[in-house]
């Protein structure tokens, strides 16, 4: 018999003992727990010059990117977002090397302040995680829920953008090799026997992508090099996925952030024997596009 035990919602702003500083610890001990990654702590309570002081300062430890993080027990409200935007922007200029992203905390974000972060959203990364404390039992809980993610710009539909100026089969021939074109064709075949048959290759003066019933449709992007194509399914960088990639026993270039697709360059012996895992991120790619 399943023992049911009954969840009870805990309001950290009204709690006598679970307060921000618990929740800083919280984060600080494990920063996996917000679902951005395998980050590292930088540093808490950070001072930032005339404006108070940052909650915590997590970073990712292979792209190097910045987490400026902005705990608010509660709901968010105007001067919370201020100063996640504050310390973004300070820690961004004493930091032009690395790059950085802005992250709101609340316990509760209203549709109110939604639609306002939102707004400013693409013109900076931000990112608005809502922070759930449950009691079950004996013991207590955190859920973190990313509820608005940072703007990823994807490409203009292509037939707008001067990236996607058409070209044909011959170009990428001399371009790149015949026989490396034609491990695009070997791909695309299994685009459409795996996914959906009405699916073609379209050729543009940069890569090679999707058309869909005659409407660009780019869920996964070829380029082919002399002796190589680089496969790029647009796929969100998760450790999951590296984790695919790798067991696989492919290469992977560095993840392209502001089109939000992998890099694998794959030879001949790569498309022939990884078959099974190059369909798999090419599906869930395809379901992302499909559902977007």
């Amino acid at each position: 018999m399943v023992n049911y035990v009954p969840a009870t919602h805990i309001n950290l702003k009204h709690h006598s003992e679970l307060d921000e500083k618990w929740t800083q610890q919280l984060i600080a001990e494990d920063p996996s727990i917000l679902g951005l990654g395998d980050l590292v702590l930088r540093d808490r309570e950070r001072i930032q010059p005339h404006a108070g002081r940052l909650d915590l300062l997590l970073q990712d430890p292979d792209s190097q990117r910045r987490y400026e993080v902005e705990i608010q027990l509660g709901a968010t409200d105007e001067s919370h977002i201020i100063r996640a935007i504050e310390y973004y922007d300070i820690e961004k200029k004493r930091y032009p090397q690395y790059e950085h992203c802005a992250v709101l905390i609340a316990e509760d974000i209203t549709s109110r302040f939604l639609n306002v972060i939102s707004l400013f959203n693409g013109a900076l990364p931000l990112i608005a995680i809502r922070m759930q404390v449950i009691s079950v039992g004996d013991a207590t809980t955190v859920v973190f829920t990313k509820v608005m993610d940072e703007l990823v710009r994807g490409v203009v539909d292509e037939d707008e953008d001067a990236l996607a100026a058409p070209t044909n089969r011959e170009y990428w021939d001399k371009k790149a090799t015949t026989a490396t074109v034609g491990l695009v064709d070997q791909m695309s075949d299994w685009l459409r026997e795996e996914i959906e048959p009405s699916l073609n290759l379209k050729y543009n003066k940069h890569y090679i992508g999707i058309e869909r019933q005659g409407q660009p449709f780019n869920f996964v992007l070829f380029k082919p090099q002399k002796n190589s194509v680089v496969f790029r399914p647009k796929l969100p960088h998760t450790i999951e996925t590296d984790d695919e990639i790798d067991q696989a026993g492919l290469d992977k270039n560095e993840y392209n952030k502001t089109f939000g697709y992998y890099q694998i360059p794959l030879s001949v012996d790569d498309v022939n024997t990884k078959s099974n895992v190059l369909t798999n991120l090419a599906k869930e790619a395809f379901t992302l596009r499909a559902n977007s």
